[in-house]
């Protein structure tokens, strides 16, 4: 365990609401371990912009952590030549040149089917009916699991999350991530040989045909599944949800004065859909009189990064007005997220502008409750339009 101070959290006040605290560890103690998480948390946005990038110390190699014992060795939990040469052999399926001319049109064909589909009913939760597909069709067309149903598709992104967050050990929560993960095998089970004959520019397909071994290839699905259905999901609905409560902010969209890019680039700043990154210790470090020893867990708090006070000038604010270049929202270093061009174009150039053109006069219909710190997002969202 390193030397950092304690700081005591109330578990359930921080799935809730983890800003206040995350506050005060910047303030208080910006590199602090938490009993609770039992994981030493580094919350300042330059820190974690510096130190993310040191994998010979903290290290993306994890063999005991939850995501490599529930989902395999992802390329999320190598480091090096073996990281560089998984990134090469998916990027012909994230490339923007991909996203642009094979990914963008079926997003947005799987869009406007969404919108015409729930149009004449005037009222849906945006989560669960509206944004919940939207990213569930876009991730079948880009994993290959053409064969998979949306909903499926965001049950088992769900539970792998779950169970990635599982640090107290909940029996049922770790139970369903291996009933999700042996869906996602099901399902990649089907569509291999179809793949082989018909080969595409999904991620099943581009991996079959670079040679990646089953078990990688398994593992990098699963990963791509686990982050790629909640925070597209979870960020069109929520900066749906920012908009309609700071129409101002709306108006300037509609009238050219700002872009839809700038409103889901602040968003994911502000709220963070993907709040930390896990590392592990490799060798013995000293930062800000902090020892860390081997094999310590320690949190990237991205979503604490993205609301440094140094950094940004209305960090408690949703404002897109404000620089948002410096978030952490995909992180930074060699693990960048590899999905963002496709999340940008699924979410700024698709969804947020048909939504709003297709659904007049969109408006809240009830409290939209907000939970998560891990992985951070609306859980319910009525909305109402006129039809």
């Amino acid at each position: 365990m390193s030397t950092a101070p304690h700081f005591d959290i109330d578990l359930k006040a921080f799935w809730s609401d983890p800003y206040p605290n995350l506050k005060r560890m910047r303030a208080e103690a910006p590199i602090c371990f938490v009993p609770q998480l039992n994981a030493t948390l580094i919350t300042r946005r330059q820190d974690i912009f510096d130190e993310e990038k040191k994998i010979h110390i903290f290290s993306s190699e994890q063999p005991e952590g939850l995501m490599t014992q529930l989902m395999g060795k992802n390329m999320m939990r190598k480091d090096g030549a073996p990281h560089r040469a998984e990134r090469k052999a998916i990027f012909p399926t994230v490339s923007p040149k991909t996203v642009r001319d094979i990914w963008r049109v079926q997003f947005a064909k799987a869009a406007v089917e969404t919108l015409d589909d729930v149009q004449a009913q005037g009222a849906a939760d945006m989560v669960k009916d509206i944004a919940m597909r939207i990213s569930g069709e876009a991730l079948k067309a880009i994993t290959g699991l053409t064969n998979m149903d949306w909903r499926e598709m965001d049950r088992v992104s769900q539970g792998m999350i779950d169970g990635c967050a599982n640090y107290t050990g909940d029996q049922k929560v770790e139970q369903n991530c291996h009933d999700c993960t042996a869906s996602i095998d099901r399902h990649i089970d089907e569509m291999m040989s179809l793949l082989t004959a018909s080969p595409d520019y999904s991620l099943l397909s581009v991996q079959m045909q670079a040679g990646v071994t089953d078990d990688t290839l398994r593992a990098n699905i699963k990963l791509a599944i686990s982050g790629g259905q909640n925070e597209p999901r979870d960020a069109i609905a929520g900066t749906i949800w920012a908009l309609l409560t700071h129409p101002k902010q709306l108006e300037s969209i509609q009238s050219g004065a700002a872009t839809w890019q700038q409103a889901f680039e602040e968003y994911a700043r502000w709220m963070s859909p993907i709040g930390m990154s896990p590392r592990e210790v490799a060798q013995p470090y000293t930062l800000h009189g902090v020892d860390f020893v081997p094999r310590e867990r320690v949190f990237l708090m991205f979503g604490s990064g993205n609301r440094d006070e140094d950094v940004f000038s209305n960090p408690d604010a949703f404002d897109i007005t404000q620089d948002a270049g410096p978030s952490l929202a995909f992180g930074a270093g060699p693990h960048f997220c590899a999905g963002a061009w496709a999340s940008r174009c699924l979410i700024s150039e698709v969804a947020l502008p048909l939504i709003f053109e297709r659904l007049a006069n969109l408006r809240l219909a009830g409290d939209t409750p907000i939970g998560g710190w891990a992985f951070r997002g609306p859980l319910a969202m009525p909305v109402e339009w006129n039809n």
